[in-house]
Order: C-alpha cells, then structure tokens, then sequence
C-alpha cells in the first residue's frame, strides 16, 4: 500500500476542472506536497460547485474534466512524484433532477419492479406503493402540472411517466396518480418522506451499497481508477450513513487492491475508530479540535461565560448539554421526523408497543447519544447508557424504553442497522448544524468534530494525545481548515485571541451593539467574532454568512420560516460596517488589536499541524493567510499564481516580516518539504522540555524516534506572553545541534533562550545537524 506523506485539497469544479489541477503539479511539488486530494469528481448535478450530489457514478463529470482530465492530473502527478486521493460519496446520490440521474429515473418510471428498487432505500407499504417527491409548494400546485413530450412536469421539473398509465386527453392529475411516485408538498418531507436521505436533504437519496451488485456498480468506475493507477487512495464521505460500515469498508479495500483509505468521520473527544475498520484513519477533525486548545486562554473560560449569560439575559451561561439535547429533538421532532417514525414503524413490526410513545422513546435515546453512531456490538455500552440517560430524564417512556432495549441490541435486526444510520444525521443537525450557532462564547470552539465545552487543552495534554496519535493512528489525515469547516483556520487563530482580550472584545461588542443591534445577544456574539475572525470581507461574503448562522441557529430566524424583520436588523448591522464609519472604526481598531497575535496563532497552529503524527492536508490557498467562513464562503476561487510568485520569491533568499502573508508560506513549504524530503526525522514523538518563566507559553516536541529527529517549537498565548514581560529566561533543551529550517541558523545542543530561538518568527524547525 502506497501511503502519502502529506495531502493538498483541491475544489474540483467546473470552473476548476481536472486538467487546471494537472497545471498545479509542478507548484504543489515545489511545495513540498506528496499527494494531490480532490473533491468528488464522478458525475455530479448540473452546476454543482461540490459534487456531492452523484447523478451517474459510472463516469468522470464531464464538466470537470471528464475521464481525460482525471488521466491527465495522474500523469501530471506522476510525473512530479505525487500521490492522488480522490473523494467518493457512497451513502447518497443526487436526485434534484431526475432526468439527469438514470438510476432514480427508472426508479420512478418503474417503481417496485425496477431494478433500482433495491439500490434506493424506500419504504413503500408507507407510501402506499408510491415514492413520495417533496417539490410542491402545497397541494393545490397539482394544479400546475403537464404533459410535455411524453414526460410530466411541474415547472422545471421532469418525471418519466410509466408505461401504459397516460394517453391523449388524459388530466396531468389523473396521469400523476397512476404513477409510481406522488408529488407533495416540500413541507411534508418533514414527518411523511418514504425515502432515507442524506441528513435533511431531500434532494441526496441514500443508496443501498450494502447489496453486493449496488456495490459493484456504484465503484465501477472507482475500481477502474485503481486498476489503470489513475489514484491511489480514497476519502470515504460520510460512512456513517451506511447500513454497514465495517462491511463496506473491507469491500472497498479488498476491491481497490488495499488501498489507502480514510473516512470522514467525526470522533468526539475520548472515542476511537473501531479497530475492525479496514481504513487508515479519519479526515482529521479530531486533530483540529486538539491543535485549536492548545492556543486558547483556559483563564478567559470564567469570563467568557459571566458574558454570555449576560447576552442571554439569564443568571448562567448556557449550559452545553441542555443546549444539544434541546436542538437535537428539535431536529428529530422536526427534519428528520419521518427518519424517526420509519423506526418506530418497524418496531411495530415486531411488538405491540405504543406507537407514538415509541417514536418519543427513539427520539429521546439517539438525543442522548455523547457520539454519532454506535457500530454494534462495538459500542453497546454507550446505547446502554444512552436508553439509561433516557429513562431517567423521561421516566413515564421507561417501560417503552424497556422493551426498545432488546431490539436496539439485536444486531441481527433491521431497526438497530436503521437506528445506527439515525442517529448520526440527528447528532450533525442537531449539534453542528444548530447548537454550534447557538453556543457562542468563543467562535473557536465550535468546529466541526469538537466539543466546544474542553474549552482549552495543556501542552502536557496535548502532548499524552499526540503519542497515543502516533502509538494507534500514524497514518491518519490532520487537517486545520476544509470544504466543512464553519471557520478557516486563521480566521480562528484571530478569535482565539479573544481568549486573551476580554476586555477589549466586551467593549468592542457593547460599542457595535450600541450603534447597530443585533436583536439576539449570543447570535451578536457569534456573528461579530466571525467578521473580526474573516476582516477584510467584502459586503456580500459577511452578509451572507450572518444570514446562514441566524437560521441555522434557528432562535430569531430560520429556514422554513423566516423571520424577515429580524433579518433586516441582522443585515443593517452587517451593513453598518461599511456604511457607519463609527462601526467601520471599532472594528479595524479591535481587529488591529487582535491581528498580531492572531498570525503569531495562524504560523504556530499550523506548524504544529505540519509536523504533528499524523498525515497533513493543506487546504487548497491555506499556505497564505485565509479568512474563509463556512460553506460556499470557504470554497472560494484561489489566486494560485500569487502564492505561485511568493513561493518562487522565498526560494530566491527572500525572508518575510511575520506579519507578511508569506510568512505562512514559508512554514507551510519549509515543513511539507522537510517532512516529504526526510521522513527518518518523523517516526516517533517526545515532548522537548521548556524551562523559565514563561514556559507555560511555549509547545515544543521532537519526532525523533531511536535517533534525534525534527523539533517543532511554538509559541503559545502570544498576547498574555507580551504582557507578562516576554520569553526573559525561558528556554528549550534542543536534543542536538540543530538548524532552524525557517531562518538557516544553526543552534547547539541543549538549552538554548526562546528569545533568541525565536527571534524572527513565533515559531521554529529545527533539523539536527552534524
């Protein structure tokens, strides 16, 4: 098995195809890069910027490049020595347009006798033999149906029509009602959808890989990467929606000849992959959420919550568990509704217990879930103690809870297979898709794959981490910033310092609340944060941002529902930037104050996430600085040209300020190059002692192994470091004479003044030298 070094993540889109990743080989070489990673790039839905929504699996989208681009960036990567990873969608295929996806085509034409009946996961007793399609605005649109050309259509909208069921002169209405399908109302979806989607949307139908020739013909095109070595590796999209994970995985593996695979999947803190997962670790969160504490203030924690009870106007802050269990049954109540009665019909199957007391004792057991999913039996404890949390909390479900138990535990059953498929959309609704956009105290904390309640992680802590990263997932993706993160890595490294700044970021969010209120206290928070963290943004990126968090958070607005006088308030504070110079001033001014020690962040994070165990990606343009917000925000076009020039600058003996965007440049590529160039000096990990004063701001580790091998030295706490006098006589004992890769000096072996060390830059490389 071929494993990379490192990864750089490329959007591959129609107006960034194949062929323009192919042009990029070369640079990302110079780079240091070992592997290229892309988005999906099968056949995808027309104009989709992600491609995550699959339409034809059997082919490389045209629109990205097609099968020649994908052979052209494999030849291009070969060529300069590189790796490719691709992104495949297993759990769901797009259906937005059924015409353009042959498969729910003939699904719809032909309903049960199709073939792809038993590809798509529908429940058709519950239908009344009919898949149930929420395009509607409400029922009186049947009224704006056609026939047209053989096909029936609801403005854009096209659907086949089944053999024999339509003739001249027929009403569309009494054509749609023979069909296999029943156009409704999009606000059904919520509690009467008959197909399992991906999360809430209606428009990614999950399919049955599962079933041995669904398998087959949904990697057909994938194993013929492998075949042709056009790739070399996988990133699994969300294996948690599948019925069986550990199946598919030692399916994938086997038919890829072994490759490289990782799965997107969210650890929380304290859980480890299931060690019969035939994958070589996770994308990464898990390593962003560590990396981020470690440059968070744990003395700000006490503040911070004394603010955001007073934004709540409550005598506490809020409290985290309270919070999630709320929003997760509020997405179970609501979203996903026909997700949580698709089990309860099941267990009706089987047992005489209440219906809807059985659909409230499910809810209530996966709102109680601490993890995504459980992979029976690995897990069974937290079930257990999740269907405990349940009783206690509700004591008139315990007798239904009761007799869930042994039906939940039946490995052998459907509705446990269904009810681990469950929980994890319930779990990403309601926690990062809600509670991550109510629980505002500090921007940072709330990432994808985190527990925002470990408010900060000690060198000592990180440390114990980091060689249990190493001992049990070497070969594992670290990441910072990616296509799903709610902010970029540095806009995080500038929020972070709010941890060291309370004072001035209460006088900063009194100042803009005075001038132009926002009409939600913790939402306030949230979105201020974020324009500091993302500052200089342009109108249209911040306003849509703060629109997409007010609904997501769902307190004063929402998606289904929108409250329009508070979305003009939120608006009018967004705009006040730009248009009230009194707002435009409080902000450069708090972003001056936080600027300095935020790139101080940005280079020591990122550094240590080069050089952590573990495989690191870069995000495509994150070797310069990048304020991105969450998605499309964060999937932007990239300058490559210019980080093209300044890296050829550096190369040419130019050394940036620290506070020049190619100082981030200079870490990334000085880091990816030693990491792919000398690989003996990353085999192992040891912290590196820091004496003095301020050794408490200060993460330093060696990755030698049974020789001295590459040290990484960080500052931490940058703001709360200048105040408190500086590095004075803190040093670190270097384990031999060493270079510092950053600057070319050359330090002896043992302590050595962090003073000096990091003279120029917050952070240094050190090579050991003869």
């Amino acid at each position: 098995m071929r494993t990379p070094v490192s990864t750089y993540r490329l959007q591959i889109r129609p107006s960034f195809t194949l062929q323009d990743a192919a042009e990029l080989t070369g640079y990302l070489k110079d780079l240091g890069v070992d592997w290229v990673y892309v988005s999906p790039i099968l056949t995808a839905e027309e104009g989709s910027d992600h491609g995550y929504d699959v339409t034809d699996p059997s082919t490389v989208d045209p629109s990205r490049g097609g099968p020649e681009g994908l052979e052209a960036l494999s030849k291009a990567a070969r060529k300069e020595g590189l790796g490719v990873l691709a992104d495949i969608v297993p759990n769901h295929m797009g259906v937005a347009s059924p015409g353009q996806n042959a498969w729910w085509w003939q699904l719809l034409k032909e309903g049960r006798s199709s073939k792809y009946a038993e590809a798509f996961d529908v429940d058709w007793d519950f239908g009344g033999g009919r898949i149930r399609i929420p395009v509607l605005g409400g029922d009186d649109d049947l009224d704006q149906l056609r026939i047209v050309d053989g096909e029936l259509h609801f403005y854009d909208h096209r659907f086949p029509l089944a053999d024999g069921t339509w003739t001249e002169g027929d009403s569309p209405q009494d054509v749609h009602n023979r069909q296999h399908y029943e156009l409704v109302g999009w606000r059904r979806a919520d509690a009467e959808l008959n197909y399992r989607r991906f999360f809430a949307v209606n428009t990614l139908a999950g399919v049955r890989v599962e079933v041995p020739w669904v398998f087959d013909e949904a990697h057909q095109e994938i194993v013929r990467w492998f075949r042709e070595e056009l790739v070399d590796g996988l990133r699994i999209d969300h294996p948690d929606g599948l019925a069986d994970p550990e199946g598919y995985l030692a399916r994938l593996k086997e038919a890829t000849g072994g490759a490289y695979l990782l799965v997107e999947k969210i650890l929380e803190p304290g859980e480890k992959l299931p060690e019969t997962f035939q994958c070589e670790g996770t994308t990464g969160y898990d390593a962003l959420a560590d990396v981020d504490r470690l440059f968070v203030d744990p003395a700000a924690e006490e503040f911070l919550d004394d603010l955001d009870a007073r934004l709540r106007d409550e005598a506490e802050p809020a409290n985290y568990q309270v919070m999630i269990h709320g929003t997760k049954r509020r997405i179970a109540d609501g979203i996903l509704r026909s997700e949580i009665l698709r089990l309860s019909r099941l267990v009706q199957e089987t047992s005489a217990l209440p219906r809807l007391d059985v659909a409230d004792a499910l809810a209530e057991i996966i709102c109680w879930f601490p993890v995504y999913r459980t992979y029976l039996p690995y897990g069974q404890e937290i079930l257990e103690e999740s269907i405990e949390h349940a009783a206690k909390h509700r004591p008139e479900l315990a007798g239904v809870l009761e007799g869930l138990r042994p039906l939940l535990l039946d490995t052998t059953g459907e509705l446990a297979r269904r009810f681990q498929q469950t929980s994890g959309m319930v779990m990403a609704k309601g926690v990062e898709d809600t509670a991550f956009f109510r629980y505002t105290r500090l921007g940072t904390l709330t990432e994808v794959g985190a527990d925002p309640t470990e408010f900060a992680v000690s060198p000592g802590e990180f440390h114990q981490r980091m060689a249990r990263r190493q001992a049990e997932l070497p070969l594992s993706m670290t990441t910072l910033s990616t296509h799903d993160t709610k902010r970029s890595e540095d806009a995080r490294a500038r929020i972070s310092v709010i941890s060291e700044s309370v004072p001035e970021w209460e006088l900063f969010l009194g100042t803009v609340q005075d001038l132009t209120p926002i009409p939600d206290g913790p939402l306030s928070a949230l979105i201020w944060q974020a324009i500091a963290g993302a500052w200089p943004a342009d109108r249209s990126r911040l306003q849509v941002y703060a629109l997409k968090a007010a609904r997501e958070a769902g307190n004063s607005t929402n998606w289904t529902d929108p409250n329009l006088e508070f979305e003009r308030h939120l608006a009018a504070a967004v705009d006040s930037v730009f248009d009230v110079p009194e707002v435009g001033a409080a902000l450069e001014n708090f972003v001056a104050e936080l600027e300095p020690y935020g790139t101080s962040n940005s280079l020591s994070a990122k550094l240590v996430q080069l050089t952590m165990p573990g495989v690191p990606d870069v995000y495509q343009g994150t070797e310069f600085r990048d304020g991105s917000l969450t998605d499309p925000d964060n999937r932007r076009p990239v300058d490559f040209q210019a980080r093209i020039d300044a890296l050829a600058e550096l190369d040419g003996g130019a050394r940036p300020a620290r506070t020049n965007e190619a100082a981030k440049l200079l870490v990334v590529s000085r880091a990816l190059r030693l990491r792919r160039d000398r690989p003996e000096l990353f085999g192992g990990y040891q912290p590196v002692a820091a004496t003095g004063a301020a050794a408490a701001h200060v993460v330093a580790f060696s990755r030698g192994a049974d020789a001295p091998g590459a040290v990484t030295v960080a500052t931490r706490l940058p703001k709360a470091l200048e105040r408190n006098g500086g590095w004075r006589d803190t040093a670190v004992d270097l384990p031999a004479k060493s270079r510092d890769e950053l600057t070319g000096t050359t330090f002896d072996a043992g302590p050595v003044p962090l003073a000096t060390l990091l003279e120029h830059y917050p952070v240094a490389l050190l090579v050991p030298v003869d």
